[in-house]
């Protein structure tokens, strides 16, 4: 990418907007055309995604420009109906470039299955008897999820907890941490604890109930923070320092008191769900990761951190984040259209996200080389 600062990107016409945007991130002209297609997802490929499929909802899409994200330009992929989304975002990336932009990074990505166990006669022995047994589930777990090892994931750990219910019962809860590469990975990690689940109730005694991928992506969290200087901050007749006690006020609010929090983290998310939805991702799991973990501290509060530091307004977020990576516009939006062309060719499930995955990895997404690929797949499974 040649750089994500476009001065006057909005004042262009759409058609110029889209000859901008291919020169600075290179999209070939099929990528082009496929921004361009006026019905991306057709009524025929909405009815396999869905149940009752009756028709299609379209939503603006849009870019965010000026990111510097790790000494890299990025233009971020947006879809949203809400205003002003897509301008605050590049706004304030332009004011952090002005700082040397964001810091960023993520932890691997592992996530959490659970087993629920209840009806056990001996929670505290079971607990026992299941930390002694950690190492044959792993190697289990393995065994159940060779694609994943091969490629360098797979397995990390066992652990198990005690749940009280409002009833009274002591529930024992066995999380097993799987990690999924570049895949957000709720197929995978919910067949793996259905695999597991008979040897978990014969190790523990009691009877599995729930088997299930948590949303509480807390092992898998991203991490960015910014530094910008009060003389970046300057404007409309406040200066630096007056405009970055505003913002630790409007901070320290939302840090103390829940009502405000949850405005101020709706305004957090109306980013990162614009980001979620152009790529293809769960928006709605990562919604629910994140408030949850706005409750880490038991109290619902702020996802950010503000602070003044030596005359700079210095800002942190951490939260869950569990998505299947992309990379770019380009990729952003063929990631859409792979996953709608997977589910054309027949295929679901483990099978749709992996046939997605190989298409966009050739760059060939296109209906005969999914049916192919689909063939392929059959025959080795």
């Amino acid at each position: 990418m040649s750089t994500s600062r476009i001065p006057a990107f909005y004042q262009l016409t759409v058609a110029e907007r889209r000859r901008r945007l291919a020169e600075a991130v290179e999209l070939s002209s099929a990528e082009v055309e496929t921004l361009a297609t006026a019905d991306a997802l057709p009524l025929d490929v909405a009815d396999i995604m869905i149940e009752n499929a009756v028709g299609t909802f379209a939503l603006p899409f849009g870019v965010a420009l000026n990111f510097q994200v790790n000494g890299r330009d990025h233009v971020v992929p947006m879809v949203v109906e809400e205003p002003s989304v897509v301008a605050a975002a590049s706004y304030a990336a332009l004011i952090a470039r002005a700082a040397g932009g964001f810091v960023a990074e993520a932890d691997p990505g592992a996530m959490i299955g659970q087993i629920q166990l209840v009806h056990v006669a001996d929670p505290g022995a079971a607990v026992e008897r299941l930390g002694a047994a950690r190492a044959r589930l792993l190697a289990a777990a393995e065994e159940a999820t060779p694609g994943l090892c091969r490629r360098g994931a797979g397995p990390r750990d066992v652990e198990v907890r005690l749940v009280r219910s409002p009833r009274g019962e002591t529930m024992v809860v066995v999380h097993v941490l799987l990690d999924t590469g570049d895949a957000m990975g709720a197929n995978a990690v919910n067949s793996l604890v259905e695999t597991l689940s008979p040897m978990v109730e014969e190790i523990a005694g009691g009877t599995a109930c729930l088997r299930i991928l948590s949303n509480l992506a807390d092992r898998r969290l991203a991490r960015a923070a910014v530094r910008v200087p009060f003389s970046a901050l300057a404007r409309d007749g406040y200066d630096g320092a007056e405009v970055a006690e505003r913002i630790l006020y409007a901070y320290e609010f939302a840090a103390a008191d829940p009502y405000r929090a949850a405005t101020h983290n709706k305004g957090i998310m109306n980013g990162i769900d614009a980001v979620a939805v152009a790529t293809g991702n769960d928006w709605r799991a990562i919604e629910a990761g994140a408030h949850a973990y706005a409750c880490h501290d038991g109290v619902y509060g702020s996802l950010s951190r503000w602070a003044i530091e030596k005359r700079e307004l210095v800002g942190s977020l951490e939260l869950p984040i569990a998505v299947s990576t992309t990379e770019g516009i380009q990729k952003g939006h063929m990631a859409l259209h792979a996953r709608s062309v997977s589910h054309a060719a027949g295929a679901r499930g483990e099978k749709a996200e992996e046939l997605r995955r190989r298409m966009l990895a050739a760059g060939e997404v296109k209906i005969d080389r999914a049916r192919a690929l689909l063939r392929a797949l059959e025959t080795r499974s």
